[in-house]
């Protein structure tokens, strides 16, 4: 993967801010935004969704712009403004045609910097954030996954839905996203970072200029959030009846976090057990050669303390128990048979191939770019990445297969 590695540049501004640059010269096309050390666990029970409804809520007005203007700003020149959250960060910003770098960064500083929240807004939003809970609850094959979550991260901060519910975002005021943005939105807790043509000099001195918040000028923040130690998940079996032709399974059980180094071989095996490729074992053992499910697949989330791997498939109610034991069989050979050199090599061989062509998307890059230097510090080079994944043995995967063997299952039915 050829990113320019060597164009990745890093520096604090004298409000404490940290940045990260990714220059890349010629690109038509450049990225900047914020990424803020603050997700759904950091929220109190009483204010579940919060982190999620104030990256909504941010958009609709400043001390400097009203609702229109924020709007506007970007979309008149061709770009585009948008935000997301996840359980550990969210994150703001804008892709737009290059050219146009101040004004980017100057929207983005007086975002997370200036929102108010107005009263008006925060109702209206309210009753769009309400329906976006209603279409998960419709979508059995998406909302599974936050049933999951409450039950494998039950006890922790990690097992609430990102959205909230429709009783704890109606208890969202403006005064209690401005305490949010105040307590969370600091110099300290979050990373500023461009991906563009412009020189890292002139990016800044922009920001510079358009960030004005100091840590030293700052009040304490308010004691909220929490960073526990999550104790190990017990397992279970659990059926939910939601009345639905197709039955909706995950197997899934907690892994390493983030920083683990297990996570190269958990990687790869997951990418040979059901990654998107069409020749993946459980699309082709599932699929191919018995028609079960239309959809099988395997993923991880890994997070600062802790990791989640899951396999997901739709099928017949009356087929959930053998796709379980095809699922199980494949993972357990995996476990108890090492796989020939050349069965590596050919995995090893395609999960390279799909991040060389996923590192042409210079969007996703400076997404990751930002989560990585908020979470880790700095930007681990692709060339690092590469270097563990071919290092890995027939042994890494079998010990990696092994600590997937005891899969807890959640089915709607």
């Amino acid at each position: 993967m050829d990113i320019n590695e060597q164009q990745y540049h890093y520096a604090t501004l004298s409000g404490g801010l940290k940045v990260v640059m990714h220059h890349r010269p010629g690109s038509v096309a450049e990225h900047c935004g914020v990424a803020v050390k603050a997700g759904s666990r950091d929220e109190s029970p009483c204010h579940y969704g919060l982190a999620h409804f104030v990256e909504h809520t941010i958009f609709k007005g400043t001390l400097r712009r009203r609702a229109w203007h924020i709007l506007n700003r970007m979309e008149r020149v061709g770009g585009e403004l948008n935000a997301y959250t996840t359980k550990e960060e969210t994150v703001v910003y804008t892709t737009y045609p290059a050219g146009y770098v101040e004004r980017a960064i100057d929207l983005v500083a007086d975002l997370v910097e200036n929102s108010q929240f107005p009263t008006a807004e925060i109702d209206r939003e309210r009753q769009v954030v309400a329906d976006e809970i209603d279409s998960y609850l419709d979508i059995p094959a998406e909302g599974i996954f936050d049933d999951f979550d409450e039950l494998v991260f039950e006890g922790t901060p990690l097992a609430h839905p990102i959205l909230g519910s429709r009783e704890s975002i109606d208890r969202l005021t403006s005064d209690v996203c401005r305490r949010y943005l105040r307590d969370y939105y600091r110099p300290d807790n979050m990373v500023f970072f461009y991906s563009g043509p412009e020189k890292p000099d002139r990016v800044i001195r922009l920001a510079e200029r358009c960030f004005h918040h100091r840590i030293a000028d700052m009040p304490p923040a308010s004691e909220t959030g929490s960073g526990e130690a999550l104790a190990p998940a017990g397992r279970f079996d659990t059926v939910r009846e939601i009345g639905t032709h197709q039955a909706h399974t995950i197997l899934g059980t907690r892994i390493h976090d983030m920083y683990s180094s297990d996570r190269y071989a958990t990687a790869l095996l997951s990418n040979m057990l059901g990654g998107p490729g069409m020749n993946s074992l459980l699309n082709v053992a599932l699929r191919e050669r018995r028609g079960l499910v239309y959809t099988v697949e395997a993923s991880t989330a890994l997070m600062t303390d802790t990791g989640l791997f899951t396999i997901y498939y739709g099928c017949d109610t009356g087929d959930v128990e053998r796709c379980r034991r095809l699922v199980s069989d494949i993972i357990g050979r995996q476990a108890s048979d090492t796989m020939s050199q050349r069965q590596l090599d050919d995995a090893r061989r395609q999960y390279i191939g799909q991040l060389t062509l996923a590192s042409t998307n210079s969007e996703q890059r400076a997404l990751n770019m930002a989560r990585s230097t908020l979470l880790r510090g700095s930007v681990i080079p692709s060339a690092v990445h590469l270097e563990h994944i071919r290092s890995l043995t027939p042994d890494d995967l079998r010990e990696a297969a092994s600590r997937l063997t005891a899969l807890s299952r959640l089915t709607l039915v």
